[in-house]
């Protein structure tokens, strides 16, 4: 039977991570995966992790299976993460959250969900999107739709264009939002421009589901949230996946939640029962070790402290590095202005590079961007930059 399948095509990301491995030449650059790396190009193990790790490893006593949501202390402090500690949302208990491997799988379990309850519902996608986005919805069963996002050619945010096209987004519908630090743009709206998308989705009637993968490496922890939180207004209904992949450096681990947010805890209890049906039929339960690490750092005040000193200082080295990189390319003559590179956030930005443009730079330059031209500013470092600028400004 097997001599049927044909083979599939590299994943447009993860693909370019395997060629980058492949390749023996000295210097090479990888600017594809989303990946920090630290000035040294060393994905690090943040201390505050390795603090908890030894708690976790001291403190186990068993190797039985999780609850099929993850342990509820797990969920409460997503959730104190994702609306405030005071929030009536926690209080009212109108969330519910489940643990699962990585946010990419807390995406999946949320479109069987929709799927499930709103067999005709499409789901809105930003033009662009994280590569990811369609395959897993589309693998889900649920058409997909796309609304203008970016403008390419005055590099900042289409809002008019956007707004216009969620006013036509018929009730019933889900709209996937970026909470902070888009991507793989970089372009987030600003505090008024959230509450008038928030607006549109009460207005309109469409279910919102913001994707939370970078909290924290935008402006803060807290600022971050401020996109999610528009929408958490009275009665509100809200879809959110988040992680911990990047702000707790867990990329391997795979710990992300989905969170359901109802008008009620009666109606939010229901929903949990038919989100834990799905995640039986996918993976059963989550992994325990990411989750406890998550745990322990958020439940111990130092711990905590010290992890948002992490945080901090991982989102102003990639704010350092965006300046850098706009200030060296100035200084290797390039005249076009990439000055926009500074007002976009987080680890991605559309460098306005295109597809040949890219394919030079990695055949002649052994630098490795997305044929899309978005560059992980966190691949950046003091040490490459001067040949990583010395190759864009031979290209364009």
């Amino acid at each position: 039977m097997f001599e049927q399948v044909k083979m599939a095509p590299p994943d447009a990301i993860l693909g370019l991570t395997e060629a980058f491995k492949n390749d023996t030449r000295p210097g090479k650059i990888n600017l594809g995966v989303g990946v920090y790396k630290t000035a040294q190009n060393e994905t690090p193990v943040l201390e505050c992790v390795k603090r908890a790790g030894e708690r976790v490893v001291q403190a186990e006593t068993t190797k039985s299976y999780l609850p099929i949501p993850g342990a509820p202390e797990y969920g409460c402090y997503v959730r104190e993460m994702l609306f405030g500690a005071d929030s009536e949302i926690v209080q009212n208990e109108r969330a519910v959250t489940a643990h699962t491997p990585g946010g990419t799988a807390a995406l999946r379990v949320a479109g069987d969900l929709i799927k499930k309850s709103f067999p005709d519902a499409s789901i809105w996608l930003s033009s662009p999107t994280w590569a990811n986005h369609n395959g897993v919805f589309s693998a889900a069963g649920i058409e997909t739709e796309s609304y203008p996002y970016y403008d390419a050619a005055n590099k900042c945010l289409a809002l008019d264009d956007m707004m216009a096209a969620l006013a036509q987004v018929p009730a019933g519908d889900v709209v996937l939002f970026h909470a902070c630090c888009h991507n793989p743009t970089g372009m987030d709206p600003n505090a008024e421009q959230w509450k008038a998308i928030a607006g549109l989705a009460a207005e309109r009637g469409f279910l919102p589901f913001v994707d939370f993968a970078y909290q924290g490496f935008g402006k803060g922890l807290e600022e971050d949230a401020a996109g999610l939180r528009a929408f958490c207004r009275a009665g509100c209904e809200l879809i959110v996946s988040s992680s911990f992949s990047k702000n707790f450096g867990l990329y391997k681990e795979r710990v992300g939640a989905l969170t359901i947010l109802a008008d009620s805890a009666d109606a939010a209890a229901r929903v949990f029962s038919q989100m834990k049906r799905c995640i039986r039929r996918n993976y059963s339960n989550p992994p325990a070790h990411g989750g406890a690490l998550v745990t322990t750092v958020l439940g111990d005040p130092e711990l905590r402290a010290l992890w948002e000193g992490e945080v901090k200082e991982m989102r102003d080295r990639i704010n350092g590095m965006r300046k850098l990189f706009v200030d060296t390319l100035k200084a290797k003559g390039v005249e076009q202005d990439f000055s926009f590179i500074t007002t976009q956030r987080g680890m991605f930005s559309f460098s306005g590079l295109n597809k040949d443009q890219v394919g030079t730079l990695r055949e002649k330059h052994a630098i490795y961007i997305v044929g899309s031209g978005r560059i992980n500013v966190a691949g950046m470092t003091p040490g490459n930059m001067d040949v990583l600028c010395e190759a864009i400004a031979e290209v364009l």
